[in-house]
């Protein structure tokens, strides 16, 4: 009988943690989302109004640092989004840190592996905060900036706002970076 209790404890327990965890990564996808979705809409405003894409670099340059914080303001107390990359263009306000870097290290080796899928969510437990991590990829549009081949115009734009630039040789479908929910344990 004490068996049979100590099972079901031990399931219901485990049921309890999945279903957390479940909930803690939706919750830092909706968060992703709303920054990802921002910062989408804006970027491709930017793209339509100035083909190109010198409106972008200037948008990214001016606003994503603004974007990105605004959509914090909206989130509860206890959680965050944020951006960041291998090869940053903003090392001031965008760089890893050691675990980012890991994250983004084993998305890199499943590209390369091939086994990877964009719908590759991480969640990742650190102390008390729980980090959820989406993947970016390098679409064509992103090459205009990010690319091997940056026009004159944006080049200058891009050493204008970031002089210490390495965001760039991306190739199509390479990781470009992530966006990464972190929500701090409330119980």
């Amino acid at each position: 009988m004490k068996l049979n209790t100590l099972l079901l404890s031990t399931l219901l327990l485990t049921s309890m943690t999945m279903a957390d965890e479940t909930t803690v990564k939706q919750e830092g996808i909706k968060y992703i989302k709303m920054l990802g979705g921002a910062l989408k809409t804006e970027l491709q405003t930017h793209m339509k109004a100035d083909k190109t894409g010198v409106g972008a670099v200037t948008f990214c340059t001016n606003e994503a640092t603004k974007l990105t914080a605004e959509i914090n303001t909206k989130l509860p107390a206890y959680a965050k989004v944020r951006r960041t990359s291998l090869k940053l263009r903003n090392e001031e306000k965008n760089s890893a840190d050691a675990l980012d870097t890991k994250i983004m290290q084993e998305y890199v080796a499943s590209i390369e592996a091939k086994t990877f899928t964009p719908k590759d969510i991480k969640v990742v437990q650190d102390g008390d905060v729980t980090r959820v991590y989406k993947p970016l990829l390098a679409k064509p549009v992103c090459l205009i900036c990010h690319g091997s081949k940056i026009s004159k115009s944006i080049q200058e734009e891009i050493t204008k706002g970031y002089p210490h630039d390495k965001a760039v040789n991306f190739e199509e479908n390479s990781l470009r970076g992530v966006i990464v929910a972190e929500i701090k344990n409330t119980k």
